[in-house]
């Protein structure tokens, strides 16, 4: 009797990843390329593009260098565009573009509330449209959050976001399945540049990490690249509308124990 299986690999798979320059972002374009997947990682900022594109480079991936706002619908089609010209099409759409405001609920203002709305969810919507008209099979990320699991002070604009993006993905893969499959991740708290200072390794916030999760730490962003391979490869065939959680038991620590 022989089994065969579906490998879990993103190789041959042309994929962009949004907000792929700093973070979790840079982290699965990186792995992606050293999986075999050709990567644009894209941003607003060309300079960012530019040292991540030749990062991807030395990994064996070819990559187009384009910026992208994802607040800006013509400029997230430009980059589309342009990537579909130079590689022939896309396979994978990762939307990891992030904004934080850090204000508590009482000193937030308007102009706070809309910009997180406009990169995050409004950002993964306008993406996830865009994409999906040139898409005719494949796979999009949405990046989400354990955070709107959480009460975390100060963060409620990001948390409602990040929220909305777990509804959408779920609308989303009905409306574009079967096959566009559309998955989102929910990472727990992971060393980025948003995260330094906040979460230090001598605050408080960083030993209830310690307390909570499994392992007692906080992850690197090159921990989450493996559930977006899976959810981008083949073998996630059946698996759509899904909101994977990568928290490392976090969200599980029910009593504090």
């Amino acid at each position: 009797m022989t089994y065969e299986h579906t490998p879990v690999t993103v190789e041959g798979k042309r994929a962009v990843v949004i907000g792929g320059t700093s973070g979790i972002g840079r982290g699965l374009a990186r792995g992606f390329a050293a999986d075999g997947a050709d990567v644009v990682a894209t941003s607003r900022t060309e300079a960012h593009v530019a040292e991540t594109a030749a990062e991807l480079r030395d990994l064996g991936a070819e990559t187009v260098e384009v910026t992208c706002d994802v607040t800006d619908r013509d400029s997230i089609a430009t980059m589309r565009d342009t990537v579909v010209d130079e590689l022939g099409g896309v396979d994978v759409l990762v939307t990891s573009q992030s904004y934080i405001s850090r204000t508590a609920l009482s000193d937030g203002t308007e102009e706070d509330w809309q910009r997180v709305f406009d990169v995050q969810l409004d950002g993964t919507y306008r993406a996830t449209q865009s994409f999906a008209e040139r898409m005719d099979e494949g796979s999009i990320i949405a990046i989400s959050s354990i955070s709107n699991q959480l009460a975390i002070p100060n963060l409620v604009p990001y948390t409602t976001a990040k929220g909305g993006i777990d509804s959408f993905t779920r609308v989303a893969a009905k409306e574009l399945g079967p096959d566009v499959r559309v998955n989102a991740i929910k990472p727990g708290f992971v060393r980025s540049e948003q995260t330094a200072g906040t979460y230090d390794e001598d605050t408080d916030r960083y030993r209830e990490i310690e307390r909570r999760t499994i392992h007692g730490r906080m992850a690197d962003p090159e921990e989450i690249v493996g559930a977006a391979i899976y959810l981008a490869s083949d073998a996630a065939s059946y698996t759509t509308g899904s909101v994977l959680t990568v928290d490392d038991g976090f969200t599980v620590d029910a009593f504090g124990e």
